[in-house]
């Protein structure tokens, strides 16, 4: 099996140089203590700007980088809370620190709801002047054009406070589903084909288990998994069925046609592009069904099972890679980027940018987070494999655009819209796999290189997109005030699941639970952009081996660009049109072409 499979630590017996260095954004608690009464302090503030933001331009400066001030504090205050509850979930103290972050964000919002409506009151005409005497305010000028194309679904200032001060309350079913998975969820052991009992994480889910080579291996960490959910389907159903409604509650408030009409239409992306996404998604199954049969008849198996779609085709993925290995390999394949990009990501390395393995409590999976003012932070939960170091090139890949983004640009534009997150993480994922092509002749792991290919676009965007149809259908039935249900929503799911691999797999009732382990549903309309940021990755990368230094030029261009511009506008700045069809479906041209490779090898090796 890929992976090695071991008993969790405790967050004190984690090797310290594995651990993130959160002393770059406080050095102690009590330096964050204190920086949370200051913004606390500051609150108060605001008051007097109130009814006077178009009396000056001096005047409106003043209040933007009042809020600028607070915003940058407030996220580093939030961020130091996050980060120190997710690496052990289960002492009260360090949850209680991320309960009074986000309390004080709530807080924040609440003192500063008036500011949006106030700025819409004034004519562009006068804002135009206010920026031509008051030479400070120019760097909002993009803030300014955004907002213009918001003001319709902007209320009143009671609204406004009303909206803020309930955000709290409306983003609470997020919380709840992860304190669920994380540390209160009670997984079973699974008896392995040695007769040990191996404890079930969702660190450990996916390498030691559903990679495993052994059928039974796969079908019985699955069913566990599956079976821990089900346990809990009422709570988990009421949870999204909570989250759900509140952003229909805000969807109607704001004036939007709906949720998704909220999601897309606020980062400036047609509805069309998702549209887009899901028929071209569609039309291509049939490569899709072409790759399981081969799949199928590699594994040697009469039927293929959902929990048979990430066992390993070839003996390549069974090779471990200890995180060392991994790092250097990230460094190599990125290293067409420039010498740059290298140094700060390798030099990020060494300065413990990143919580490396699993311990009790800790959140599962991976991510990157960080802060205006702060570095870059990667969770990850380190099992030595090969599919470990993808993630860590995946997280490294957030981590520079974030990291390019912060320090290029002023507070206002530091971050980057929800639709761009996923194309740097991808990019680099890539450049990984084309690095490992060129370099790499055991013939074993080539195969197993062009084989995660095949899986990263079946994957991130096909199973991304299927999420994304789940998501689009579910909120459907709400707004159209059909009760989300336990039943409601197992059939939903699995009616999709069976429409995109029924003609290649035996689709067993259990896959009816899986939609309660996906975290990002609480986050409406996001699991799209995975499959639209792999796309564009796809024909970034392209660009980059093919022309070289002009397109790595646009590219880096990009990850220092932010929201300084519209995201479609600054992926067509960097040669992707996603208005169109064409990177959808030129990302599954690419799968064919895998494909054909695949065949190719395996039949050259016999």
């Amino acid at each position: 099996m890929s992976g090695t499979p071991t008993k969790k630590l405790k967050r004190s017996e984690v090797p310290f140089e594995m651990t993130w260095d959160l002393t770059t954004i406080f050095a102690t608690e009590e330096a964050w203590e204190a920086a949370f009464k200051q913004v606390q302090d500051s609150i108060g503030n605001f008051a007097a700007y109130k009814g006077r933001l178009g009396r000056s331009g001096r005047i409106l400066l003043e209040a933007l980088t009042l809020s600028d001030q607070v915003g940058a504090s407030m996220g580093r205050i939030y961020l130091y809370a996050h980060l120190s509850s997710d690496v052990d979930t289960t002492v009260s103290h360090l949850a209680g620190l991320k309960q009074r972050a986000l309390k004080l964000y709530s807080q924040v919002g609440t003192a500063t709801s008036w500011m949006t409506p106030e700025l819409l009151s004034i004519k562009p005409e006068r804002l135009e002047k206010f920026i031509e005497k008051h030479e400070g305010l120019a760097v909002y000028r993009q803030m300014f054009k955004v907002l213009q194309r918001k003001a319709a679904h902007v209320r009143s200032q009671e609204v406004e406070e009303l909206l803020s001060s309930a955000s709290l309350a409306l983003g609470s079913a997020s919380t709840i589903h992860d304190q669920l998975d994380d540390a209160d969820m009670k997984l079973p052991n699974v008896k392995m084909p040695d007769g040990s009992d191996v404890e079930l994480t969702h660190g450990n889910f996916a390498d030691v288990f559903l990679r495993s080579q052994d059928v039974n291996v796969r079908r019985d960490g699955f069913e566990a998994m599956m079976g821990a959910y089900r346990a809990l389907r009422h709570t988990y159903t009421a949870c999204y069925a909570g989250s759900v409604a509140g952003d229909i509650f805000t969807a109607k408030a704001r004036g939007y046609k709906g949720v998704r009409n909220m999601a897309l239409t606020s980062i400036n992306v047609p509805e069309s592009v998702y549209d887009n996404l899901l028929a071209t998604i569609e039309t291509n199954l049939p490569v899709l069904h072409r790759y399981l049969a081969l799949r199928k008849k590699l594994m040697g198996v009469d039927e293929l099972h959902m929990y048979d779609l990430y066992a390993p085709l070839v003996k390549g993925a069974d090779r471990t890679m200890t995180y060392e290995e991994g790092k250097a390999l990230v460094l190599s394949a990125v290293s067409v980027l420039g010498p740059d990009y290298v140094k700060v990501l390798g030099d990020g390395y060494n300065s413990r940018w990143i919580d490396v393995l699993e311990n009790d409590g800790k959140a599962s999976g991976a991510y990157q987070y960080s802060m205006f003012g702060t570095n870059p932070f990667m969770l990850l939960n380190w099992i030595d494999a090969i599919e470990s170091a993808f993630t860590l090139g995946h997280e490294s890949g957030h981590a520079m655009h974030s990291y390019y983004s912060k320090s290029r640009q002023p507070y206002p534009y530091a971050g980057y819209t929800i639709f761009v997150a996923e194309v740097a993480s991808t990019v680099n994922e890539q450049l990984m796999a084309h690095h490992l092509l060129k370099t790499v002749t055991d013939p074993e792991l080539r195969l197993h290189i062009i084989n995660r290919q095949l899986e990263a676009i079946r994957t991130t965007i096909i199973r991304q997109a299927l999420f994304a149809e789940f998501e689009h259908e579910a909120y459907k039935l709400a707004e159209a005030d059909m009760p989300l249900t336990p039943d409601s929503l197992a059939a939903l799911y699995k009616g999709i699941v069976t429409k995109y691999y029924s003609a290649s797999c035996v689709i067993d009732d259990s896959i009816e639970n899986e939609w309660m382990r996906i975290g990002h549903f609480y986050n409406a309309f996001y699991v799209y952009q995975y499959a639209t940021g792999l796309s564009a990755a796809c024909a970034l990368v392209n660009g980059m081996l093919k022309d070289g230094k002009p397109a790595v030029d646009r590219y880096l261009a990009f990850l220092c660009a932010g929201k300084s511009k519209d995201s479609i506008d600054l992926l067509k700045d960097a040669g992707v049109d996603m208005t169109s069809t064409a990177p959808v479906q030129a990302a599954f041209d690419m799968f064919a072409e895998y494909l054909d490779l695949f065949e190719k090898e395996l039949a050259a090796l016999g």
